[in-house]
């Protein structure tokens, strides 16, 4: 898998995978970046496809790949030509973040995935249980992501709050890829 070169941001969206651990709220946050409305999912059995737009209007093919145990294997077959990766984390669950951060480890590892910025999403910010953005990233394993663009961020798929940030950092993910690229003109984010 070569760079994405600037003429390929006009020829085809980017190509986003979005995996974590079932009942993370991955099928919620492309729904509410979609809709901006709050709906109710089930357990994703495959995946769901959503083509949407940044912030900076940069096109965006969004893959949400179930996370049950027994889809996980299926996890490498959509990792070929991906341009980045969106691996959601539920901050509140602590007892399943090894499990979570195995299952990254593995996806880090593919060879499709040599050089593909990462977008970690730390969901479920809002309840009171749920791990700050630094205790997070004391208990990730940094060497993971030498050589690789990769940003944390909390967000909370039931509330909205950080998504539109989210999109932001993973256009800045994208562009960082290709210095080539047509610079990003979004306003800049509000906190």
């Amino acid at each position: 898998m070569g760079t994405l070169s600037s003429k390929a941001w006009y020829k085809r969206d980017a190509r986003v995978v979005i995996l974590g651990l079932d009942f993370v709220g991955k099928s919620t946050i492309l729904s509410k970046l979609k809709s901006n409305e709050l709906v109710e999912t089930f357990p994703t059995v495959g995946f769901n496809v959503e083509s949407l737009k940044t912030p900076c209007h940069l096109p965006l093919t969004l893959w949400d790949v179930g996370g049950q145990d027994k889809l996980r294997a299926s996890w490498k077959d959509y990792l070929e030509d991906t341009d980045a990766l969106i691996f959601v984390l539920d901050s509140a669950d602590k007892t399943r973040l090894p499990e979570a951060m195995a299952e990254l480890e593995k996806v880090l590892n593919n060879v499709n995935m040599t050089g593909v910025p990462v977008l970690l999403l730390a969901n479920k910010q809002e309840l009171p249980r749920s791990l700050s953005l630094s205790e997070l990233q004391e208990r990730l394993n940094l060497e993971w992501f030498s050589g690789r663009s990769w940003e944390l961020r909390g967000c909370s798929a039931h509330t909205g709050e950080g998504l539109r940030e989210a999109l932001m950092a993973l256009a800045g993910l994208l562009k960082s890829r290709d210095k080539n690229s047509p610079q990003c003109a979004c306003a800049p984010l509000q906190r």
